[in-house]
């Protein structure tokens, strides 16, 4: 992926790869929360996708540029479990065993689906161990093929497919975009995203939001320079916590993203239970920050037209529960 170019022709190969492997998943609307917040919204719903997020769109567009010698020798991950699973998946698919270098805490139901997925789960303290360093050492030990999360030109690619997607799913319908909102960790689906619609919808502004507390990368942008997050956990959108950008997405988010937004959690569960209740569809804290943006008025569309990606819905019971019971309507 060229940081230097509009629009890499990367992208369009990784979506013919992905084609009839990834689900194209649907641009939907609802005419109560249209009501409610005074504009239109379309939901991208990655929540639907494949292993349940978008990353399997950039884990499969990775694993599927495997040399023979590289997918016998296996493929390495690191991730809070969202990328896990997609990896695992991919790795399943293209016959190549798979590693995944995973955060102790991480939700159990993401940690189980990793490991239904066939691959070899390594655990890390998120609180005490640098993530980066862990998969270092364990391929400088072991061997394998890196895929990176977010800071991988491949990956990126392979998210870029959804900004695709939406531009000209909105385009068939007539419809004209105000803006995008994408949640925003390392950046990598940010990245893909906003590159895609500049290129293909230029006059449609794309917004990254992050939960509050680990906005490293609206502090980033602002700051010209990759910041750190002060701190690897404490936040229920568990998907959401990368400790800094990386460099390939913050370099594409630098030309292409319009702002930055942040989200508490209690905004981000409130989504969640709104989503349930109203849309019937189960997304996880994380996968639901966009929502929780213009639920919140933290994005204000009324007048506009306005994409927010339902990112992911591996939620264990408990949290769905905690949402449910906190925001009862």
């Amino acid at each position: 992926m060229n940081a230097a170019s509009p629009f890499s022709d990367d992208a369009r190969e990784a979506a013919q790869r992905i084609a009839g492997v990834a689900v194209r998943t649907p641009l939907v609307g609802n005419p109560y929360l249209d009501e409610l917040v005074g504009g239109r919204v379309l939901l991208k719903c990655e929540n639907l996708q494949r292993t349940g997020s978008f990353k399997f769109r950039g884990a499969y567009a990775a694993a599927s540029l495997l040399t023979p010698a590289e997918r016998a020798a296996g493929v390495v991950a690191v991730s809070s479990g969202n990328h896990a699973q997609g990896v695992a998946e991919a790795a399943r698919l293209v016959g190549a065993s798979a590693t995944i270098v995973m955060p102790a805490d991480a939700p159990a139901i993401k940690k189980a689906r990793t490991a239904r997925g066939g691959a070899r789960i390594v655990d890390y303290d998120r609180a005490t161990e640098d993530r980066d360093t862990v998969v270092r050492d364990y391929i400088a030990r072991h061997g394998g093929t890196l895929i990176h999360p977010y800071d991988d030109s491949r990956v990126i690619a392979g998210q870029a497919t959804a900004g695709i997607e939406i531009a000209e799913d909105a385009a068939a319908r007539g419809i004209s975009l105000d803006a995008v909102l994408v949640p925003c960790s390392g950046g990598g689906l940010s990245a893909g995203i906003a590159l895609a619609i500049r290129a293909l919808s230029p006059s449609t502004e794309t917004h990254i939001v992050e939960p509050a507390g680990f906005d490293d990368y609206a502090r980033s942008l602002k700051a010209g320079e990759i910041l750190s997050n002060p701190r690897a956990s404490g936040s229920v959108c568990d998907a959401l916590m990368a400790m800094r950008p990386g460099a390939l997405g913050f370099a594409l988010n630098q030309r292409n993203v319009s702002g930055a937004l942040a989200v508490s959690d209690e905004a981000a569960l409130a989504a969640v239970a709104f989503a349930f209740r109203e849309l019937k569809l189960v997304v996880e804290p994380g996968g639901a920050v966009a929502l929780a943006a213009i639920l919140s008025g933290v994005f204000p569309v009324r007048g506009k037209t306005v994409v927010a990606v339902l990112s992911g819905g591996n939620i264990d019971e408990p949290v769905l529960q905690r949402a449910l019971a906190a925001y009862e309507r």
